[in-house]
């Protein structure tokens, strides 16, 4: 197979899926039979480029232009190999989860609930593999456009009232921000191409500098740096699948992939830090992490709880980049691996109880580890890398994080890391030791127990990712260290 048929196939895959998926919506088991077989090609598909990748090569795809020296393009380097790997493997296990979730709770709409599904994980292979910024921009807005009928799947006036802010949000954002920071960088450069070391150095310089990396920051609103983090509360009401989609498979992380992208490839890091007009940066994502990390404390819902929790999450890889340390930028791409494997598992364990118990309340949770030890252990693993507790994914990253704040002497980062990981304690534990050394509520609500199959085998399979992560997780640095410009 060469590289272009690879790079179709992993566009055509789900794009496929998600029509045949539509077609077979009242035959459900030919219908989940067909996504899970997509998932599967998919990730074959992507991973066969692993090899390559890691020994320079740099598939591309080109299709037409769409302006002057900007095509509709794709291209595979190591930060899109990294997203890439990351979403398909994640499909798979997440379409099993959600065969199980949305069987087991008598949803409505699955047929176009796994279309969409398969229409999101197209944009974010599109995401991924863009070549350029127009051609990452036109799919971060199908991204939008695909997701939006899940938060609203419920189709109540709740859900409607919820999907409009998280539309809204987004794509304020990213025409009222991320669209002119676009056109302004190919006024300046004539190009839009992702390129070591960056487009911008010596074409833009001073406050305006600092004035566009504002405008990508912003724009992209599916990193949820405050102030523009208000859609992902609200997106909630959707589901537990469609959540973990949103937090681990492709909204929040093509996000957070942007961001790091641009920063490295557009402005490059190197340019941006001798500039000094990137240094802002820190203090803003430092204030993101603490504030959502105090609003997670005082929640009683848990999918509301794991929110804040992931808005806090993302802006550490925010202020991870922002660092401009060679340490901290592999910190951060690690910890766009390390948080999906772990929030992913604490959304899956969120679903797992409500499909057994229907409890959606912290405190509705003494006792329940002994009733269901599966979710319940899973979660705790999931918790404890989102604190950075050995031997978990989370530890890694953090690790990498705060070696590279102590290299480059930033004392914001390190104390915002400090007291995060605190406060992620603070509101983590007290689950834990509720679940597991807390009586039980007497008489429980429901007599249960573990919810079903497919959605016990997708928590044992992301916690064993977020445990294996600690031990091998070199094959991620080998891969992005071609793009991280070691300083002496």
């Amino acid at each position: 197979m060469t590289d272009r048929f690879i790079l179709s196939a992993i566009l055509l895959i789900p794009a496929v899926a998600a029509i045949l998926i539509a077609f077979l919506a009242r035959f459900p088991n030919l219908r989940d039979g067909l996504g899970l077989i997509a998932a599967f090609a998919l990730t074959i598909m992507v991973w066969c480029l692993l090899p390559g990748v890691m020994a320079g090569d740099r598939p591309q795809l080109i299709l037409f232009d769409i302006l002057p020296h900007v095509p509709l393009a794709f291209r595979i380097e190591p930060l899109g190999m990294v997203f890439a790997a990351l979403a398909s493997l994640l499909w798979i296990i997440s379409t099993i989860y959600s065969i199980g979730y949305m069987r087991g709770n008598k949803e409505a709409h699955q047929g176009r609930f796994f279309a969409l599904f398969a229409v999101a994980l197209f944009a974010v292979m599109g995401v991924a593999m863009a070549s350029n910024l127009l051609t990452l921009f036109i799919f971060y807005e199908v991204l939008t456009l695909s997701t939006y009928p899940l938060v609203t799947h419920k189709g109540d006036a709740n859900s409607m009232r919820s999907g409009r802010v998280y539309f809204g949000v987004l794509i304020g954002a990213s025409i009222g921000l991320f669209l002119p920071a676009i056109i302004w960088t190919y006024s300046l450069t004539g190009t839009l191409d992702f390129q070591s070391g960056g487009i911008l150095d010596g074409h833009i310089a001073g406050p305006a500098l600092g004035l566009m990396l504002g405008l990508y920051v912003f724009g992209v609103a599916k990193a949820a740096v405050m102030p523009f983090h208000k859609w992902l509360p609200a997106a909630m009401v959707a589901p537990t699948p469609v959540s973990a989609l949103l937090h681990a498979v492709a909204v929040v992380k093509a996000g957070v992939f942007t961001i790091t992208k641009v920063i490295i490839l557009i402005f490059g890091y190197d340019f941006l830090f001798n500039s000094g007009m990137g240094s802002w940066l820190v203090p803003v994502a430092a204030f993101t992490i603490i504030a959502a990390s105090l609003v997670a404390l005082q929640q009683t819902n848990l999918k509301r709880m794991l929110a804040y929790s992931t808005i806090s999450q993302l802006s550490y890889i925010v202020m991870a980049t922002a660092i401009l340390a060679p340490l901290s930028q592999i910190a951060a791409i690690l910890h766009i691996v390390a948080h999906a494997f772990g929030k992913i598992t604490l959304f899956f364990a969120a679903g797992s109880i409500y499909t057994a118990s229907k409890k959606t309340e912290i405190t509705q949770l003494n006792g329940i580890g002994l009733r269901m030890p599966i979710t319940m252990g899973a979660f705790a693993i999931g918790a404890l890398s989102m604190i950075g507790v050995p031997p978990t994914a989370g530890f890694v990253s953090k690790w990498y994080l705060l070696s590279g704040a102590f290299a480059v002497e930033n004392y914001i980062a390190i104390g915002t890391v400090v007291l995060s990981t605190a406060l992620n304690a603070g509101y983590f534990l007290p689950i834990i030791f509720r679940a597991f050394f807390r009586a039980e509520d007497v008489p429980p609500p429901l007599d249960h127990k573990e919810a079903n199959v497919p959605i016990r085998i997708a928590l044992i399979a992301t916690s064993l990712l977020v445990l294996v992560f600690f031990v091998f997780n070199g094959p991620v640095i080998d891969l992005v260290m071609p793009i991280v410009e070691m300083r002496p």
